[in-house]
């Protein structure tokens, strides 16, 4: 086995989940996981946590949902009592077919999403992380030889994690500090209040309230969206491609929309309920060790050069005390790259531009 595999999983549960002895473990591994998933257990077992593992694959999710009335039953408790049991959820993704539920008609997803609400709800109540082994599909939709896929993967995942945590500490008190912030390039021009958010700085850890592996990002949750955005890095969502997506903001919610590919999918986005048509997070991608785009959500947002902006579920790490932010069924991300032409302003002060932050070598003001 690669030793890499055996330190992206130290690093998943020690640096990422913060397992301790005693920890009741949800591990959700992918079809092509394997590898990964022996790897943690073995490093769950030396930490002395108890290990429940599920089998997650596409092809069975798409078995299910084609054959399903639509009629779902909500949260079903037996899947609820899992992870209201559960101290920490693992996902290890890495499935055989990258886009096996793409004839997953849209109204379908929506209706099983909806009724699993208190499920995610109460997924997302424990030290939850999910993270990706790389795999042949990946690599393939990366436009990457495997052996070429995995060196890039893994120059995302084993880093300096606490290195990174510092300087993205700058970019967090920038937002926490702000009051508007404002993204401008030749076809975008969007505002957004973050008055009295505050910004979590995703170091790939529970305890910096980030849950992905690899992460390298700081976002926050926005309000009161207006102006236009364009979204120029084409990705897949719910298994089928989407291209050059455009859309257009007034108080908050999206007024028009248009895409060069996949615009029925941003469609069926915007029509799962009220909350899907606002955004729910801000992220500023900051990991310097992803230097390309990979059609890989987990990695592309995370990307230095790149801002991403979700329709959706906002992340109660960001809001007040008390404070209910944009609540949806659906967490969607699209990405812009902001690597030229572009620049970041907060409360009018110019924070990137073309890509490169304030306190980096060649920025300029």
């Amino acid at each position: 086995m690669d030793e890499r595999v055996r330190e992206h999983a130290e690093i998943l549960v020690d640096w990422s989940a913060r397992v301790e002895s005693g920890d009741d473990v949800v591990l959700s591994v992918g079809p092509d996981a394997h590898d990964l998933a022996v790897a943690v257990a073995e490093v769950l077992g030396d930490r002395g946590a108890n290990l429940l593992t599920m089998y997650s694959s596409g092809e069975i999710e798409r078995a299910y949902l084609r054959a399903h009335d639509d009629n779902f039953d909500e949260n079903p408790d037996y899947e609820r009592a899992l992870f209201e049991r559960a101290d920490v959820a693992l996902s290890l993704g890495g499935g055989r077919n990258t886009s096996a539920t793409a004839d997953v008609p849209g109204e379908t997803r929506q209706a099983y999403s909806t009724a699993r609400n208190e499920i995610r709800e109460a997924r997302l109540d424990t030290r939850w992380v999910s993270t990706i082994h790389p795999t042949r599909s990946l690599a393939q939709r990366a436009n990457m030889a495997y052996e070429e896929y995995r060196d890039f993967a893994y120059e995302a995942i084993i880093r300096d994690w606490e290195a990174l945590a510092e300087e993205m500490a700058r970019m967090k008190d920038v937002l926490d500090e702000g009051s508007e912030v404002r993204l401008v390039s030749s076809d975008t021009d969007l505002t957004m209040s973050v008055e009295d958010r505050t910004a979590v700085n995703s170091a790939a850890s529970v305890a910096y309230d980030s849950h992905n592996l690899p992460s390298g990002e700081v976002f926050t949750a926005p309000e009161a969206t207006e102006g236009t955005v364009r979204f120029d890095v084409p990705m897949t969502i719910q298994g089928e491609r989407v291209q050059d997506v455009r859309l257009e903001f007034e108080a908050g919610e999206v007024v028009d929309y248009a895409a060069a590919q996949g615009e029925d999918v941003i469609e069926a986005v915007l029509e799962t309920d009220a909350g899907a048509r606002r955004l729910g997070e801000l992220g500023i991608g900051m990991n310097r060790g992803i230097d390309r785009y990979t059609d890989t959500i987990l990695f592309d947002e995370k990307m230095g050069d790149t801002v991403h902006l979700a329709l959706g579920r906002a992340y109660d790490a960001c809001l007040p005390a008390g404070e209910s932010g944009n609540e949806s069924a659906v967490h969607v991300d699209l990405i812009t790259d902001t690597s030229e032409d572009s620049r970041l302003e907060i409360d009018g002060r110019v924070v990137q531009r073309n890509g490169r932050f304030e306190w980096e070598d060649g920025f300029e003001p």
